[in-house]
């Protein structure tokens, strides 16, 4: 296997090491009042995700972040190509979801608890409201980066506006829509977790809060680390994805 092959998984080793001996160093300079040394962190997780009581937080969070995810792709999308695809549409209703998305989501959090009421459903709006606007926005962008020459091409074959949609504009816009979609996954995480925290009897980011209550340091940094693992593992491999398929621009 050649030099250029392995260095993503070196840099990548690298890059964990370096993050482990960060942690440890912190954990010495702090102590046990508010940290967990790497060792102790990997041992606590182990029993914790060997128990029955951790599938049910997990299963419920996946279910709503799937959910979510689902959501925010789909309505982004729809959004995206109504106002990239219709130019007026796009100018005047583009700076609107600027606006909204400028907006700290938290605050919008009561409005969700008033709509949907406690649960899965509350949890699953608000992941969706984290990253139907930056998919929509980089759809947007998207859109409108194509070349018009393709567009002129798709009307003089006498295309409807789906078909050109379908068979030209969603090909040729496929790397940024991605990049949008890759940012959204991260948002709607943060929001389905956000909407565990404050408003939720299960879940990981229920787990997190009543154990930042209770102020169980393990239980903290063992969720955090679940967590981080997986969002870093999936943001990964969206980002190879995603350099694949700009590459191929």
């Amino acid at each position: 296997m050649s030099t250029v092959a392995l260095r993503p998984a070196r840099n990548t080793l690298v890059l964990v090491a370096g993050l482990l001996v960060v942690w440890q160093c912190l954990y010495w300079l702090v102590g046990d009042v508010a940290m967990r040394s790497p060792l102790q962190t990997f041992r606590f997780t182990a029993r914790l995700v060997t128990s029955d009581a951790f599938w049910p937080h997990l299963s419920e969070t996946l279910r709503a972040f799937a959910a979510a995810l689902a959501i925010a792709v789909s309505v982004g999308l729809a959004t995206g190509f109504w106002l990239g695809f219709h130019r007026l549409s796009g100018e005047v209703f583009e700076p609107m979801l600027v606006a909204l998305y400028s907006i700290p989501k938290i605050t919008l959090y009561p409005i969700v608890l008033l709509a949907f009421g406690l649960g899965m459903p509350a949890k699953i709006a608000f992941g969706a409201i984290h990253g139907i606007i930056p998919v929509a926005i980089f759809t947007i962008n998207a859109l409108r980066n194509v070349k018009p020459i393709l567009i002129k091409t798709g009307r003089v074959l006498e295309l409807g506006t789906f078909e050109i949609a379908r068979s030209i504009l969603f090909p040729a816009a496929v790397p940024e829509i991605f990049t949008g979609i890759r940012i959204g996954f991260a948002l709607t995480l943060i929001g389905t977790l956000l909407g565990e925290m404050f408003a939720a009897q299960r879940g990981l980011g229920y787990l997190l809060m009543n154990a930042i209550g209770l102020h169980n340091v393990d239980l903290i940094m063992a969720v955090t680390l679940l967590l981080v693992v997986f969002a870093a593992t999936v943001s990964g491999i969206l980002l190879a994805i995603d350099r694949r398929l700009h590459l191929r621009i």
